[in-house]
Order: structure tokens, then sequence, then C-alpha cells
């Protein structure tokens, strides 16, 4: 009736993109070029986002991964 399907997808939150915005503000003031201090926040961001997904993957779906069955799993 009122149940609705929950999105478990990770999201990029506001406050992420504001601390990313911080952290260039950051490197600017420091004295780096703006289009560096950009680019590089963009590229380690990225990097660790893929990072985050390969090592996801890899526990998720194993090609000869045993499988337990439901049941077993709730005895326990």
């Amino acid at each position: 009736m009122g149940y609705r399907r929950k999105d478990a997808r990770p999201r990029v939150a506001l406050w992420m993109l504001v601390a990313l915005g911080d952290v260039v503000l950051l490197l600017v003031g420091a004295g780096l070029p703006a289009l560096f201090a950009l680019l590089s926040v963009v590229t380690v961001t990225l990097a660790a986002v893929v990072a985050w997904r390969i090592t996801r993957r890899g526990g998720l779906a194993r090609d000869n991964a045993v499988t337990v069955p439901v049941a077993a799993r709730r005895r326990t």
C-alpha cells in the first residue's frame, strides 16, 4: 500500500560537491592556477570512484563463487 521501492544506488550528495569546491578554492588560494586545481581535484575524485567500483565489483560478481542457499544462511 504505502510501500515504495528504495533506491540504494550511491549518489553524489550536495555536501560532497561543496567540499570538492572548497578544496579547489583552497588550492587556488595557496597559489595554484585555477584550471590545474580543478583538474587535479576532478582527477583524484574520479580515480577514487573507479577504485571503489572495481573493489565492489570483484566481490559481487565472481564467476566461480560458491552460492549458499538462503535457508542455510538463516539457520546460524
